[in-house]
Parts: structure tokens; sequence; C-alpha cells
């Protein structure tokens, strides 16, 4: 931390929409120059924490700050946020220019030889306007508006929806290069291999309820285990031994098993003493493997 504290603290945020609890009492806290990883299907409360964060909606209870400022003290809490909405709206009429310079000026300036850099390397052409671009162009658009001003922390709310490949792997790069300049950075995602490779912990909603937060290799560890074994001769039956949750055999792969393990694996090491196996792994749990044993 800082000498202002948490680059982003939420205690008991709760806000509802009439029956609906869309977020209930999230404590969450973010260490400044931490790329973090904000996941959960579709009704969470992912868009709903950023929007908080953003006072652009009042909690029914708790509080929020963003780089040690109530996120209520708008007029300094938002001279540190770049953000990214995950719905792009924008003023058809206006030029991209035009809309960066007067994104620029709402935030007392920006940095205009980066500026130039973003629009170089998302290889986006401001002089047209805005109604004329792709979903994509104005998501490209949007994203040298959250990172022109190099915010201390950057709220990024589904920001390569509708990117093509080569703007992702572009988009990755100028993350990475603003976590090593100390920014934070808060993705919320739905792309699990995006936040796999650029996050250091995630933290997963449900029904707007924290259920996790880890870093990476921590979620690989929980929940089940997965074995692939190969085996030569007989296929052994091992539905039934103690620990063992489901077997799969491994598809194009003769003698091969996927064994699921829920449990320790010494009763299956006892029953493989006994067999022939020519192979035997472990794989890593990736990040999509852990955030579907939650959901």
């Amino acid at each position: 931390m800082t000498a202002r504290g948490w680059a982003i603290e939420t205690v008991g945020l709760t806000k509802r929409f009439g029956s609906v609890l869309a977020l209930d009492r999230l404590d969450l806290t973010v260490t400044p120059g931490e790329t973090f990883g904000f996941l959960g299907p579709n009704g969470a409360g992912k868009s709903t924490t950023i929007r908080l964060l953003l006072n652009l909606i009042r909690p029914d209870a708790g509080t929020a700050r963003v780089h040690g400022i109530p996120v209520t003290d708008v007029r300094r809490a938002h001279r540190h946020i770049g953000y990214m909405p995950g719905d792009v709206a924008l003023w058809p009429q206006l030029t991209g220019t035009e809309t960066l310079e007067l994104f620029a000026n709402l935030a007392g300036g920006v940095d205009p030889a980066y500026r130039a850099e973003l629009l170089e390397r998302l290889q986006l052409d401001p002089s047209r306007r805005v109604g004329t671009y792709s979903r994509g162009t104005r998501q490209k658009l949007a994203l040298v508006v959250a990172l022109m001003t190099r915010a201390d922390v950057l709220l990024l709310d589904e920001p390569t929806a509708g990117l093509d490949p080569l703007m992702e792997e572009v988009f990755q790069a100028l993350v990475r290069e603003a976590a090593d300049r100390g920014q934070t950075v808060f993705l919320s995602s739905h792309i699990l291999d995006e936040v796999q490779d650029l996050c250091d912990r995630v933290a997963m909603l449900r029904e707007g309820r924290l259920v996790e937060v880890a870093t990476l290799d921590e979620l690989r560890r929980m929940g089940a285990t997965v074995v692939e074994l190969v085996v030569d001769g007989p296929v052994p039956a091992l539905a039934d031994v103690p620990g063992v949750a489901s077997v799969e055999p491994m598809p194009g792969v003769l003698g091969g098993l996927r064994v699921t393990l829920d449990g320790p694996p010494a009763a299956l090491l006892r029953v493989l003493a006994d067999v022939q196996v020519v192979r035997l792994r472990t794989p890593e749990r990736s990040l999509e493997e852990a955030f579907l044993a939650y959901y």
C-alpha cells in the first residue's frame, strides 16, 4: 500500500435495484500497482461495482474508496481514475479528435505524445466522426480515453469486446506497460484467457456476492484434482475407488484415462501400483476450469 492506502477499497458495499439485490456487502481491497481480475457471469454485479466506484450510482449501504479518497468526493477521486465502460456510447456528431479533446479538458490535460502513440498502436483514425465508427473502433477510442491520462487506477469493464485478435494483443501490451509504471488495473472481463495472462489476483462474484479472492496459482489448486494416465494392458476399473469422483476415457489415446479426484489420491495410487502405467501427469488447471468449478 501507499500512504494513501489501498488503490481500491470497499467495505460492506451493497446495492439494490427494487427487489433485486445486485451487490451484497462487498468487502474488497486492491493493492496499488496490481492488475486485478473481476469475474462473474452476467448479472453477477461486476458493472454495478464499477459504477459504484465511479459514484455514478449510490450504494444502499457501505463505503468505497479509490486511491484512498471516498468515491463520494467525485472531484478528487476522478482525478485518479481512467474508465472504460463495457457499452461505449459517445457523441456521434463529434470526430474522434474532438472527443479526445473534450475528455482531455475534463481530465485537466494529457500527454499529447502518449495520446498520439496510443492512436498509432491501436490503428485509430481520429479525423472521422464517431457516428461512422464500427463497434470495435469505438472500443479503441474509449480505450485511448481511459489510458491517455496515465491515471493511477484504471477501471476497465469488458475492454476488449469488439476488438479483433490483433488489437487484443495490443491491449494486453498496453495493460502490462501500465502495470510496469505502477498503475492499478481493475479488469472486468469474460475472456478468461485474457485475465489469466494479465492478472495478479482475481475475484469471483456470484449473484452479487464475493465467493473467492485468490491468486491464479491458488485458484488452480482449489477444488478437484485431475490425473491423466495411460496404461499398457487392461484398463482398470477406478470409478469405485475412494476419492475418485469421475473417470473418462481420453479421446484418441489407447489406454488413456482422465480421473477427477475430490479426495486424497492414496487409494488411487494403491490401485495403480498393480497396473502397468506408462504415463501419468496432473495438468495445471486453467482459469476457465477454476471458474467453472464455482459456477
